[in-house]
């Protein structure tokens, strides 16, 4: 029996790990580093505690309690603790989470200021979303901080004569022409810890869940998805009634101003600079056309391929994926309109998943939870969600699969369509949104852009999706075409992918090195225990 150890989900042995695309050395780590960022929560908790009290202003008859270790909300990016609330104030809720972005997953080890960008993007898209689009459901913000930089508190909860003082702020910066100051005060915590956080109202109730809680069980109820659609239309045309003139994701800075000025940052970001892959996009970057940022897109898929030490198998896996990108780049002016070059770009929630979304047990929406990586992008990206039939978007393959997603697709198209003919006869701005999705599907750019935003799925969704379009080859044909394409990738591809392969084989030794260094009984990779 082959010796497993424990990842952050479930265990791996040497034979899968050696198979896996992702770089398993580095997830080996994770399982340690979650322990150890718990530890320093569950240590803290009186901390937290304190956090959460002075930013909801209770009073001494009222007290907050962290949950317990076992309550507390494992996600990708972050984790989420519950914090209650005892005593009655009718402006204080019940419950909050106060939530923390996990400094191993976000690349903040690598680089220093990611959780913060993170941090800053969410709650200013959170502040951005409640002031301009009050019909979309959501959790209140009531507070947030980061490790580099000040507090801030929901104004409703800060004392009367703070209150006073934002509101005559925020009246001189309108008759200035100053940009308005959202609802939140800068204050400086007497209580800290070295990560930022943001505190929100718990979501969940009996009559309310995670739609992934049901997704499996009732995807198939023609009634319940149209309800889902409509409310996630709804969702869409809302944000999309206030375009921007650049591609890029909303912060703020230390004085409360929400800004435009953020790179569009989107959790592949994250995850390669996580991974030490530079993205060679820097923080303030933004831009001002939507095919800049396209080949900076590819330009990511290049870096991943230099950079992730297992990225390429072997010579015929590297000309398969050099040979793609090379087409990739050919292929753009194809999939792009240059009537959109230039915008309009709209807020688009790139992480939308069935988690993130909780309806009541028909299926209307009544809260959207995690609005981090949401950014202003080009609106041929928009597009209806890849997961509709349960299957990820690189695995919606030619046959069954794709018949099933296609009638699914024609039916969100349905909804969508009516939703926005609704939106226009009550006079708001819809940008011909339906018709830009459909021309999409038709075109192919629908699978183009899933290909530009998924680093690991890149080479199948075009191979399944893109390059049949344009030239039906055999296995032998298609051999003959990467082997012939891939050197316009680069100059002297051939001691490229030589010098993969040898870094191919120094990762496979340090992962046998780490299976046969590990201890008989592996170590435990929960969260400590709340005893």
């Amino acid at each position: 029996m082959q010796r497993a150890l424990p990842l952050l989900h479930g265990q791996v042995t040497l034979f899968t790990a050696l198979d896996d695309d992702d770089n398993v050395l580095q997830e080996l780590s994770y399982p340690e580093l979650r322990l150890e960022f718990y530890i320093y929560l569950y240590q803290h908790r009186t901390v937290i505690e304190s956090i959460v009290s002075y930013h909801l202003n209770l009073h001494r008859k009222q007290t907050c309690r962290v949950g317990e270790v076992k309550d507390w909300i494992a996600g990708s990016f972050n984790v989420c603790i519950p914090v209650e609330i005892d005593g009655h104030d009718e402006n204080a809720p019940k419950r909050v989470l106060i939530r923390f972005p996990l400094p191993y997953k976000v690349g903040e080890i690598q680089h220093p200021g990611n959780a913060d960008e993170k941090l800053r993007c969410e709650a200013a898209t959170f502040i951005w979303i409640r002031q301009n689009c009050p019909s979309i459901p959501m959790p209140r913000l009531r507070g947030f901080a980061f490790a580099q930089g000040p507090c801030f508190t929901a104004i409703e909860h800060v004392p009367i004569l703070s209150r006073l003082k934002w509101y005559f702020h925020r009246v001189v910066s309108f008759l200035f022409g100053y940009a308005p100051r959202p609802p939140y005060l800068s204050r400086n915590c007497p209580f800290s810890l070295t990560t930022g956080y943001l505190i929100m109202d718990h979501v969940g109730s009996t009559d309310t869940m995670m739609l992934s809680e049901s997704w499996n069980k009732l995807r198939h109820d023609q009634d319940r998805r149209a309800n889902l659609f409509r409310g996630l239309s709804q969702i869409i045309l809302s944000l999309a009634q206030f375009p921007f003139d650049r591609i890029g994701s909303l912060t703020i800075d230390d004085q409360g101003i929400i800004k435009h000025t953020n790179r569009p940052l989107t959790l592949r970001l994250h995850h390669l600079e996580n991974e030490s892959v530079p993205t060679y996009i820097d923080g303030d970057f933004t831009y001002s056309t939507s095919d800049s940022y396209f080949m900076d897109l590819l330009s990511c898929h290049d870096s991943r391929l230099r950079h992730a030490p297992n990225s390429i198998r072997n010579k015929a896996d590297g000309e398969a994926q050099l040979s793609t990108l090379t087409i990739m780049r050919a292929l753009l002016p194809h999939f792009s309109c240059r009537r959109y070059r230039q915008g309009p770009f709209i807020m688009t929630l790139t992480d939308l998943h069935q988690s993130n979304l909780f309806v009541d047990s028909n299926w209307n929406i009544k809260s959207l939870v995690d609005l981090e990586w949401t950014c202003s992008l080009p609106v041929e990206m928009l597009h209806p969600p890849y997961w509709l039939t349960g299957r990820g978007v690189d695995q919606l393959y030619e046959g069954e699969h794709l018949d099933a997603f296609s009638k699914i697709h024609a039916e969100f198209m349905n909804v969508f369509e009516e939703e926005e003919e609704a939106h226009s006869r009550a006079g708001n701005k819809t940008l011909g949104l339906s018709g830009i999705m459909r021309k999409g599907w038709k075109l192919g750019s629908f699978w183009y852009f899933h290909a530009l935003e998924t680093p690991k799925g890149l080479y199948n969704i075009f191979l399944d999706h893109i390059q049949p379009r344009f030239s039906k080859l055999d296995d032998a044909g298609l051999v003959e075409f990467e082997r012939t394409i891939s050197p316009y990738w680069a100059p002297d591809v051939q001691r490229f992918l030589d010098g993969k392969i040898k870094e191919l084989e120094t990762y496979e030794g340090q992962l046998r090195d780490a299976f046969a260094g590990a201890h008989e009984e592996p170590p435990n990779s929960g969260p400590p225990s709340a005893t």
